[in-house]
Parts: C-alpha cells; structure tokens; sequence
C-alpha cells in the first residue's frame, strides 16, 4: 500500500528503500561528511520530499541509526539473553564481526558515529553517546549478574569486563573499515575468548 505524503499527494519513492541509501552515506562519510546532495543523490529523491518524509537531515540521521540498530544491532540483545557471561562475550563478538562485514558498509555504524559525531552538535552528539551507553549498561548488568552467579574463576569487575569487550568490539569495526577480512576478524573473537575469564 502506497504511503501517502502529509498533503495528500502519493510519495513517488519508497521510504524504506530512501531510509536504507541515506544510511549508507551516513556510514560511509559520517554526519558532517554527508551533504544534502550526497543523500538526495544516493536516495534518488529531490530536497523538498527528503524535508517532507524525513524532516531535516538530523532527524534524517536519527532515523538512520535507527534503521541501523534495527538490522544490525539485534546481536546485542540476544547475547545478553546468553546462559553463561562466556556465551554472552561468544554471541557479542560474533555479532560484531557479522554487523561489520555483512552488506555494503564495512565496520560499525555505532562506533563510526561515535567517534565521527562527537564536534558535531551536541544533541546529535548526545542521541548518539545515550544510544551507546544504553547497550553498554545492559551489557555491565548482564556481566554482574554473571559475577555474583560465581561464573568468574578470578576477581572481575563488570564494568572492567564490558570495556574490554567494547573495546575488542570496536576493534573489529576499525579493522573491517581497514580491509579485514571475516577470516581474520573471526581469529580476533576467538583469541579474546581463549582469555576469557570465565568458562
């Protein structure tokens, strides 16, 4: 069925199909580096009904992110779903490799947004920092939850152990975006698991 513009008039585009080209040029150039012509070129669509089935380019990128956490964030909640914090590690970089060499756009959306969007201004900068910490206070309660279950065989503290997760997660993404392949990113999740201090 056809959506229809707030005027009445019938949009001549899908918005979904627009929604997934626009956030490919956000990945790729990030916030600031993305023109307006960038998106309207890449989405096939004139200024005018960008403004009207978007709004402006801010809320444009809101709705990219969300688009993105939607198609390729899903791994994050499944893994906290994980029975042991070894699973939940196993399922998070795994995760991470998939969403990073999986589709048109190498690396992470997450990570290249929050690195490319902290000069911008702030209320970008801060969707984008609230949308992250949400995952990672998920993850830390997960990883207690996980301590006072007695899983860890060594004094671990929960938001020790999630930074060292994000942080080999977000090293897979900078890897992907350098040309890694899945082969090599995959040798990466395995080797931080064989460290893993918890069965």
């Amino acid at each position: 069925m056809e959506k229809v513009a707030s005027r009445g008039r019938p949009r001549e585009f899908d918005t979904e199909l627009a929604l997934g080209a626009a956030l490919r040029v956000f990945w790729a150039k990030g916030y600031e580096g993305a023109s307006l012509s960038d998106l309207t070129d890449e989405m096939g669509i004139t200024r005018p009904s960008l403004y009207a089935a978007f709004g402006n380019k801010e809320a444009l990128f809101r709705q990219a992110l969300d688009l993105y956490e939607r198609d390729k964030l899903t791994y994050i909640g499944d893994a906290i779903e994980a029975p042991t914090a070894r699973g939940v590690a196993e399922r998070l970089l795994m995760g991470s490799v998939d969403a990073a060499t999986t589709g048109d756009c190498k690396g992470c959306m997450g990570v290249i947004a929050s690195v490319a969007c902290q000069s911008v201004e702030p209320s970008i900068r801060d969707d984008v920092n609230a949308r992250a910490e949400s995952s990672r206070r998920a993850i830390i309660a997960r990883m207690q939850q996980a301590i006072d279950a007695g899983e860890f065989g060594v004094a671990t503290e929960a938001e020790a152990i999630t930074r060292y997760l994000l942080a080999i997660m977000q090293g897979i993404s900078v890897q992907a975006q350098s040309g890694a392949s899945r082969e090599e990113l995959l040798q990466v999740a395995d080797s931080a698991l064989l460290s893993w201090p918890s069965a």
